[in-house]
């Protein structure tokens, strides 16, 4: 099966994830495959609040935002399929192994975000996942997460 050449704008990522500014971390899909993988790109740019003080004189992309986006990119995987309104469904970090950083991700990168399907098995989903910048692996991780039906009510 051949990877599905999709491109997920702004526009659909919105109706897919619940996250708005400053926490949407992508921008757009660039590759999809259902159930197996997807590739999703993030602009990172200046105008991020978090280089305001991560760090003033060396803006640098914190480490969990990178897992965040890795997360959001899992994200699109899992909703390209499954049916869900994004207003009453949770997509929740449920475990974050093997998680670690080779790179710096600054101002004017282009983080390239993967995430594979390693398995999905009573409602927690399980991701290999990499960010790269030019090529090189900034970041990689295995990461687990469950989709929960939000208690709006209650709040």
């Amino acid at each position: 099966m051949s990877t599905e050449k999709i491109n997920l704008d702004i526009h659909k990522i919105l109706t897919l994830l619940p996250h708005r500014y400053p926490i949407l971390l992508v921008d757009r899909v660039l590759e999809l495959e259902p159930h197996k993988s997807i590739k999703a790109l993030k602009n990172v740019t200046i105008n991020e609040p978090y280089f305001t003080g991560h760090f003033p004189k060396r803006p640098v992309m914190p480490g969990v935002l990178i897992l965040e986006a890795l997360a959001q990119t899992a994200a699109l995987l899992t909703f390209s399929e499954e049916p869900h309104d994004p207003e009453s469904t949770l997509y929740l970090f449920v475990g974050i192994d093997n998680a670690r950083f080779k790179r710096i991700v600054e101002p004017g990168d282009q983080l390239m975000l993967h995430a594979s399907l390693e398995r999905h098995m009573r409602g927690i989903w399980k991701f290999k996942a990499r960010a790269e910048v030019d090529g090189a692996v900034a970041a990689e991780a295995d990461l687990m997460c469950a989709v929960r039906q939000s208690d709006s009510d209650s709040q």
